[in-house]
């Protein structure tokens, strides 16, 4: 009785280690990992634009979404706590605080991420359609992945760039594995190819 309960609390954790591992075996190489830099550097390359933040949505309780999960509804949602919406407030000010009060933001569709987006007010929050969670459909990471390569590979700002998504697709993209609320500042290479510089 005890081993099935304890593989029954811990099964959420079990899928979505194995869904990480299909979505990097699928996915190719992710991000080239380098020693991380230091805070005032990664914060330095987010204002200049020679870096972009990619980050995970605030703190939100639970893992997935429930059954009855609806894109269109946040009430059907796995959505932020008082201390996530208090999380994205602060990081909100961390950003202005180095210098960045104004970015270019992106969102994904699911609420704990627009509202996120929202909370740290930098800036008009804009949908993007390939960082839009694929937790439930692990088939769709490379080719949500390498839209998401090809759109950086195609933007052109010197605007801070901040995209706020979900655990599997910065995992994906970066090899990262993010706390709720974590930034991680990578930089565009030649070639569409993508260096991590380290996490604030």
């Amino acid at each position: 009785m005890f081993d099935y309960l304890y593989f029954h609390h811990q099964r959420p954790k079990l899928l979505a280690a194995l869904l990480l591992v299909l979505i990097m075996a699928g996915t190719g190489s992710p991000a080239i990992a380098v020693k991380p830099e230091q805070p005032s550097d990664l914060w330095a390359a987010l204002k200049t634009g020679t870096a972009f933040a990619i980050m995970r949505h605030a703190l939100a309780p639970g893992t997935g979404d429930p059954a009855n999960f609806n894109v269109a509804d946040c009430s059907t949602q796995r959505n932020l706590s008082g201390d996530g919406r208090r999380q994205a407030i602060e990081i909100g000010n961390r950003f202005r605080e180095s210098g960045i009060a104004n970015a270019e933001v992106y969102t994904s569709a699911w609420c704990r991420c627009r509202e996120t987006a929202e909370l740290l007010q930098l800036g008009k929050v804009r949908h993007l359609g390939a960082i839009s969670s694929f937790f439930r459909e692990p088939e769709q990471a490379e080719a949500q992945t390498n839209a998401l390569k090809s759109w950086l590979s195609g933007y052109r700002s010197n605007a801070a760039l901040i995209l706020v998504t979900h655990y599997v697709n910065i995992a994906a993209l970066t090899g990262v594995y993010p706390r709720s609320g974590e930034i991680v500042v990578v930089q565009r290479l030649s070639g569409g190819r993508l260096k991590v510089m380290g996490s604030l």
